[in-house]
This record gives C-alpha cells, sequence and structure tokens, in this order.
C-alpha cells in the first residue's frame, strides 16, 4: 500500500475544460469546408533525380511527368496512399519554382495544398477576413481542379494552396 500510497499523492492534477463552453463554439460557422491534406509540393533541382529516389529507392508508385505552362512547373505526383508528395521543377524561366530555387539551391518544401467544399465561398470569406489570394480567380491545378494560393504572410510563412474537392 505505501507505493500505491505515494503514486496516488504523487499523480499530477489533469485539468479539464469546463463542460458548459465547448472549443468549437469560439469558432465561427463557415459557408464552406475546409477538408483533408490533398498534398504537400516540393521543389526539386533535379526532376528525375527526385522520381528515383521516391520510386526506386523509397518504392512509391511516381506519376508521368506533367508540364502546366499555365503555371510555369513540371509537376509529378508520388502516391502515399493517405495523401500524395507534388514534386515540381521549373518550367520557363519566369517560372515561381525558378525563382524559389535560386533562394533554395537543393529544393524544399514550396507549399501545402488542402482541400475545400466551396472554393468560390472560401475565397469570399478569405478576403473579409484579410487574408491575400495570388490570384483574382481560381485556376485549374494538376488535377484539373480550381485552385487558390493563399499568401504566406497571412498564413505564418506557408504558401497554402486551396483545391475544390
Amino acid at each position: 500500500s505505501g507505493l500505491l500510497t505515494r503514486l496516488q499523492t504523487s499523480a499530477p492534477t489533469v485539468r479539464t475544460l469546463s463542460s458548459s463552453k465547448s472549443l468549437s463554439q469560439n469558432i465561427p460557422s463557415c459557408l464552406w469546408k475546409l477538408g483533408r491534406l490533398n498534398h504537400v509540393a516540393i521543389a526539386v533541382p533535379d526532376l528525375e533525380k527526385a522520381q528515383c529516389l521516391y520510386r526506386d529507392v523509397l518504392g512509391a508508385r511516381v506519376s508521368e511527368t506533367v508540364a502546366l505552362p499555365e503555371h510555369g512547373v513540371y509537376t509529378v505526383f508520388v502516391e502515399l496512399g493517405n495523401t500524395k508528395l507534388e514534386l515540381l521543377h521549373p518550367l520557363g524561366e519566369k517560372s515561381p519554382i525558378a525563382s524559389f530555387l535560386q533562394k533554395n539551391k537543393t529544393g524544399g518544401m514550396h507549399h501545402i495544398c488542402i482541400e475545400v467544399d466551396d472554393i468560390k465561398a472560401a475565397m469570399t470569406e478569405l478576403k473579409k477576413k484579410q487574408i491575400r489570394i495570388l490570384s483574382e480567380e481560381p485556376r485549374i491545378g494538376a488535377h484539373g481542379k480550381p485552385v487558390i494560393f493563399l499568401h504566406p504572410k497571412d498564413c505564418h510563412g506557408v504558401l497554402v494552396e486551396l483545391e475544390q474537392a
């Protein structure tokens, strides 16, 4: 009984939240819903080497390379089961990935993509909340669905892509 008594008296007190007010009551309801993480995008200086790493070394299923001239990128998707990685490589001198790679020579995380159920409603509400959107209208992304990008300075340093689910 000595050890049990010491454990009972020395156990830290656990504080619980008052059940009278749930955390969700502090979150305003939205006209749109944030969904699952669709992908994490990684800028790579050598697309073939990156494809080989994920396919040949790590054993992942890797898509063919797709050129997206309207976005200035080549994309490759790496299937992970619960989400994807998007490998990005510059397409043309004005590519946003080219400027990213000038600052980050070995590559690195470029953005995250989260699905939304209503991209137009999301845009309207985010503008009201002073979140800058990097285009006036959604553009068609790599999955053939409308996408927008949110300014990283308004998202704690992370470039966030929202994609219509």
